[in-house]
């Protein structure tokens, strides 16, 4: 389901993205026509992804979504219609990547989550994923990979305070 997770730094990336605060029975609906949009103003503005297409939670409870979904960029975008710049923070994150179709995201985050606190660290409030295969040129749903990021930081030991 997920591989073997690991700690790694991240550095600060520029993005273009589209926020999108929305119930989550509208995510699957909203993020295919958000992302299409997004590369659509890169073209127009003669600028290409660096990476995959992401989307980035600040904020979920079982209704409703607060995220921006959009891809890494070289340059800063300008801003056209509902896609804006954006930046990915330089940090410390947990990562893993999951294989399989996308209804297993939250059985794959439920796995990674244990990880991380089973491994003593402490997770900051948004995570993303990063969808590393395009489901239309990937005939099997079993073999789409999707790199799932949660920022961590690490438990001070008492010995971090002794004086």
């Amino acid at each position: 389901m997920i591989d073997e997770p690991r700690i790694v730094y991240t550095n600060a990336q520029h993005t273009a993205v589209i926020r999108l605060k929305i119930p989550r029975a509208e995510m699957q609906a909203s993020m295919g026509p958000a992302i299409q949009e997004v590369m659509e103003t890169l073209v127009r503005q003669d600028i290409a992804p660096t990476g995959p297409a992401f989307a980035h939670h600040f904020w979920m409870d079982p209704e409703l979504f607060d995220f921006e979904v959009g891809v890494p960029v070289a340059e800063r975008v300008e801003a056209a219609g509902r896609v804006v710049p954006g930046r990915l923070h330089a940090q410390q994150v947990a990562r893993t990547i999951y294989h399989g179709p996308y209804e297993g995201l939250p059985a794959a985050w439920e796995a990674f989550m244990a990880w991380i606190k089973d491994n003593g660290y402490i997770v900051q409030p948004n995570l993303w994923e990063c969808y590393l295969d395009n489901p239309g040129t990937v005939p099997d749903a079993a073999d789409l990979r999707t790199e799932l990021n949660r920022p961590v930081t690490t438990k001070a030991s008492l010995s971090d305070w002794s004086i």
